[in-house]
């Protein structure tokens, strides 16, 4: 027998074994490829909510069974993430998350809104765009998309946005409906559904003073209306702020909880507003202290139940979205699990959580324990879900 005959079999096996693996090999990259394009057909056929009848903003105050039955049958499509994520609105732009962190969100279903916070007109319109081919992708329920544009802001959150006169600046009511139709118009070409304008606070504080008509007393209500109805005329919810009144107070929330010592004088700057139709009131991070019906305990107003539900819910009549003042403020950021606490108080919307995906899973942890909040979050659900049917996104 020759040498080379005692390795043939060796040899043999060898290849055979080769062969098996590389068989192996490519059946196991063949399946995971499989399991990918399933999953990637999954979330692409992902069908989400929808309404077959239209409403529109003049409709979310009104009673309406028709609009009540739409909102209850998306809510009860939604799992207890998706309802959480209405409640939740982080920011992207200059001072704001990146484009990347936002896409992470959606694929997490953990956010129902955005907020454009300093950049440009094209830089947003493609942002928007791009988020919602997402949330489509994904199944979610399109967002919210708000903007600071108070004429005396617009133009700088907005680079690109049409120059318009800053509210200290506005001389007539004329002007002041031109002023809101031009900011109106750009929003509507950039996707932007939610402004967080007007400033309603009486003229005096200096990091809000100068934002609105508070300049004119006699002029601060009839003109904060004239903006407000015609920018909800313009498809777009208005939103009044900073409740309870930001005015009257010294100091700056964005550095530190501000303080009311005693009445709040600037409650009578929104009855009027409530009662002709806004959509929105923001509140702020101020407390209240030395006034025994309406004392925040030394929280912000935006974590007390007292201004939220007792004043602005029950008192006033407000039936619209409450959002919160930005949650990364120095007015609020010390406060332990101030986002569950701003929901117990009433609110519907957090915005500007410093970490969003955390602030779900905080939300999420109480939701599960405990019945009350439980009801509260599907309350303010139902109020978001109530306004994306109204601005026509679920059609």
């Amino acid at each position: 027998m020759r040498t080379t005959d005692l390795f043939l079999p060796k040899n043999y096996f060898m290849k055979t074994l080769f062969s098996i693996l590389s068989i192996s090999l490519l059946l196991f990259q063949s399946c995971a490829q499989e399991n990918v394009t399933s999953n990637t057909d999954k979330a692409s056929s992902k069908q989400r909510p929808q309404v077959e009848i239209t409403f529109t903003l003049a409709d979310y105050l009104t009673e309406n069974k028709a609009l009540d039955n739409q909102v209850e049958s998306v809510l009860k499509q939604l799992d207890e993430n998706q309802r959480i994520a209405q409640l939740i609105m982080p920011a992207v732009g200059k001072y704001g998350q990146t484009k990347e962190t936002i896409q992470q969100h959606i694929l997490d279903g953990v956010i129902g809104g955005v907020l454009m916070l300093n950049g440009t007109k094209d830089e947003f319109t493609g942002l928007i765009k791009s988020f919602e081919e997402k949330n489509k992708q994904y199944g979610n329920l399109p967002f919210l998309y708000s903007a600071d544009a108070e004429p005396s802001l617009v133009n700088r959150k907005i680079n690109g946005s049409t120059i318009v006169k800053k509210a200290s600046e506005i001389s007539t009511y004329e002007e002041v409906l031109e002023v809101a139709k031009t900011i109106s118009t750009d929003l509507n070409a950039i996707g932007i559904n939610y402004n967080f304008a007007p400033v309603v606070d009486v003229a005096g504080n200096a990091t809000v003073g100068y934002r609105g008509f508070g300049s004119k007393p006699e002029q601060l209500i009839p003109w904060s209306d004239a903006f407000i109805q015609q920018t909800q005329k313009q498809g777009i919810v208005a939103t009044a702020k900073h409740f309870p009144g930001h005015g009257l107070v010294s100091g700056d929330t964005h550095k530190s909880l501000q303080v009311i010592d005693g009445e709040l004088k600037e409650i009578k700057n929104y009855p009027e507003l409530i009662k002709n139709g806004v959509l929105s009131i923001m509140v702020a991070h101020i407390a209240v202290e030395n006034n025994s019906k309406y004392n925040t305990n030394g929280l912000p107003s935006t974590c007390s139940e007292k201004i939220v539900t007792d004043l602005l819910r029950k008192e006033l009549g407000f039936k619209g979205l409450v959002v919160t003042d930005a949650m990364n403020m120095g007015g609020v950021v010390s406060v332990p699990q101030s986002a569950t606490k701003s929901i117990q108080a009433g609110c519907d919307i957090i915005l500007m959580p410093l970490d969003a995906k955390k602030t779900h899973a905080e939300l999420l942890a109480m939701y599960r324990k405990d019945e009350a909040f439980k009801s509260k979050v599907d309350a303010a659900a139902k109020n978001v879900i109530r306004m994306k049917i109204c601005l026509g996104l679920l059609k």
